[in-house]
């Protein structure tokens, strides 16, 4: 072990380039980072195995930060590390540095996640834990026996998401998670205690969970509690560390400035910084320093790193020799390619709810890609997850060999966990629960969009035809708010998600599959409850992987076009029957993807739905769902949901609100009247 005066020296650089980076900023928050330094430099120095000249190994383990307002201390720590330089860290929260205010994904540089806000960061890490077992139960522990470290702080145990990701962990028993609770007591406007008075020990007891108690600012006590976390066999561990907030931060006066609530998001200030930076051993004047021992500690880590990683990669090249087959799999899961899949053995029934359709495409990926996970959040016998359920087994204690996480009643901690897979990397992930539910995965399903991270949304019960469960469980907004984030671009120009609402079952399988050869954002299926009639015979369904296309009416100079997503095609279709019979010239477009089609050729997108046509819109969601389409003006008219919904069998919501053929032929005969 390293000397406990060099690690201590080592931890109080970290706090003085941690505090420096935000005074040059004059923005961030320097007391956590200040605070968590010893703790981090001992996990960094001592612990942490990973590969400096690749930090993509596979065989790496993982640090998931929680709290990314902490950024400074994960910077200053990295850049020991050598992922970053000192100028590196002089530009934080600057336009175009590496180094931005919260961490972003960014694994070229040792960062596995993008933070986001507080509880996320440890459900992705208890999400890489599921992927690193999943992995071993089928390539072995030779190449899976890394360990996910999660950093979490007051404010991430007080988020709700916390309560799944106990839960969730200890049930599973998680032996590969070892997280750090950084409890300093100490919130951005108030103490802890003013809003908080549990016994978070028993409460992770009850759960399940291995838990010791530290002084997170003691070498010593760190070194042993993670040399226990690393030897435990059966539960995930929870290091509750009560670290100091501002430890060694100074005032003007040369006061103490540590536990103090002014230093959690705000720069110390020009006496105080400068007070503080001479305590801990540097030079305000020039602060952007790695003190010479320091820089010896992490050459040694670095030497002893190579051993380490030579002997593990070693052992890898081994088994790839005798394991041929595994070890091509194990290349192809980690490719981040997309799966080959035969979609010409997917038969559809006729009629079937798109939920359904969506099912039998699920039992044909659990028999297909062998490395792709299926969740759901207690509902997979109606979302019809269970598709993929058939053909493998749950998740339990010490039983990785299935393919099916039961996430349990926790939205929001089954998303950021199925993220938290697909961050570990060999693995693909779907998740399934109802579409009204999406509203609490959100803030998820904004951090896979913003991560790039190509999770698979499964969402069923589509719109108000969920009709006798009534209008809190009838998806109206919901489309709209998915449909929105779809227009977003992320940092790559590329679609922060791919939304897909099928119009029917075959149209179902032409959306799965692209799915899954979407690897380059999350993609969401809306799916129904009910049964859809089937497209128009003929109807060629490899037009849906243009996002729009013609499924009836061909006409090249139609008085009216027709557009629609998911049950409200066919209930088009039905209603063009009747305007046919008035000599109206009609035709229908299904949109299941609004964002596929815009990336069309113009020509294309032209050639469907031509500028100065008139277009009718009809949506069982908001109007303003399909106004990228259909437009706004005199020559469109939509017609949606003004509305919640109603409580009644979905056959009467259709009649009552106006969602049948009758309707759809007034509504157009006014609108062309106009």
């Amino acid at each position: 072990m390293n000397d406990i005066k060099v690690m201590n020296h080592a931890a109080d650089n970290i706090r003085i380039l941690a505090a420096s980076m935000v005074e040059k900023a004059k923005s961030g928050h320097p007391g956590g980072a200040m605070g968590g330094a010893d703790f981090i430099n001992v996990l960094f120095s001592e612990f942490l195995v990973y590969d400096p000249e690749d930090p993509r190994w596979t065989g790496r383990d993982r640090f998931f930060l929680d709290p990314g307002h902490m950024s400074p201390m994960l910077y200053a720590g990295l850049c020991l590390r050598g992922y970053f330089t000192l100028d590196d860290l002089q530009q934080f929260r600057q336009w175009g540095s590496p180094c931005p205010g919260h961490p972003e994904l960014d694994v070229d540089h040792g960062i596995e996640n993008s933070s986001g806000p507080l509880g996320q960061g440890h459900a992705m890490a208890a999400g890489a834990a599921v992927a690193e077992k999943f992995l071993e139960a089928r390539l072995g522990h030779t190449v899976m026996q890394h360990k996910i470290y999660a950093y979490i702080s007051d404010g991430a145990v007080e988020e709700e998401i916390s309560q799944g990701v106990g839960r969730i962990a200890g049930n599973l028993g998680l032996n590969n998670l070892i997280m750090f609770y950084d409890s300093n007591d100490i919130q951005l406007s108030t103490e802890c205690g003013v809003v908080m008075d549990e016994d978070t020990e028993m409460k992770y007891k009850s759960w399940g969970w291995n838990v010791i108690q530290i002084d997170g600012n003691d070498v010593q006590q760190i070194r042993q509690a993670l040399t226990a976390a690393q030897e435990e066999k059966d539960r995930p561990t929870l290091i509750i560390g009560k670290t100091i907030m501002g430890k060694g931060a100074l005032k003007e006066d040369g006061s103490s400035y540590e536990h103090n609530v002014k230093t959690h998001g705000a720069p110390l200030g020009d006496g105080a910084y400068i007070n503080t930076i001479k305590h801990l051993g540097g030079d305000p004047e020039h602060p952007f320093v790695i003190f010479e021992d320091v820089k010896e500690l992490y050459a040694r880590r670095r030497e002893q790193l190579k051993k380490i990683v030579g002997e593990r990669r070693a052992a890898e090249e081994a088994w790839a020799k005798e394991n041929p087959e595994l070890a091509a799999q194990k290349e192809e899961w980690f490719s981040g390619k997309a799966p080959k899949v035969d979609w010409s053995k997917i038969v559809q029934k006729e009629d079937s709810a798109t939920r359904a359709a969506s099912s039998v495409c699920l039992g044909t990926l659990a028999e297909q890609v062998p490395n792709m996970i299926c969740s759901s959040a207690d509902l997979c016998n109606s979302d019809k997850t269970d598709g993929f359920l058939k053909k493998t087994h749950a998740f339990t204690r010490g039983d990785f060999s299935g393919a099916f996480f039961q996430a349990g009643v926790s939205e929001l901690t089954m998303c950021d966990m199925c993220i938290g897979m697909m961050l570990h990397g060999g693995v693909i992930a779907a998740m399934g629960t109802f579409f009204v539910f999406s509203d609490y995965m959100k803030p998820a399903i904004r951090m896979a969009a913003l991560m790039q991270v190509p999770v698979k949304f499964i969402w069923t019960h589509d719109a108000f035809r969920v009709g006798e469960d009534g209008p809190t469980h009838e998806p109206v907004e919901q489309e709209a708010q998915i449909r929105l984030m779809e227009k977003l671009k992320n940092h790559a120009g590329k679609d922060s998600v791919r939304v897909f609402r099928p119009a029917d079952a075959d149209e179902t399988t032409v959306c799965w599959q692209l799915a899954m050869e979407n690897v380059d954002t999350p993609t969401a299926l809306i799916l129904s409850r009910q049964g859809i009639a089937k497209l128009p015979e003929g109807n060629d369904y490899e037009q849906a992987q243009k996002g729009a296309y013609v499924v009836a009416g061909s006409d090249e100079q139609p008085d009216v076009i027709l557009v629609a997503s998911g049950s409200e095609v066919s209930t088009l279709e039905s209603g063009v029957e009747l305007l046919r019979k008035d000599g109206i010239r009609c035709r229908v477009v299904s949109a299941p993807s609004e964002g596929l089609f815009r990336i069309q050729p113009q020509e294309y997108q032209e050639a469907v739905l031509p500028y100065h046509a008139k277009k009718f819109g009809l949506t069982a969601g908001l109007p303003c769902t399909l106004e990228g389409l259909v437009g706004i003006g005199p020559d469109s008219k939509i017609y949606g949901m003004p509305s919640f919904g109603y409580s009644a069998p979905y056959k009467v919501l259709d009649e009552k609100l106006g969602y049948t053929a009758e309707n759809v032929y007034k509504q157009v005969k006014d609108f062309l009247k106009k």
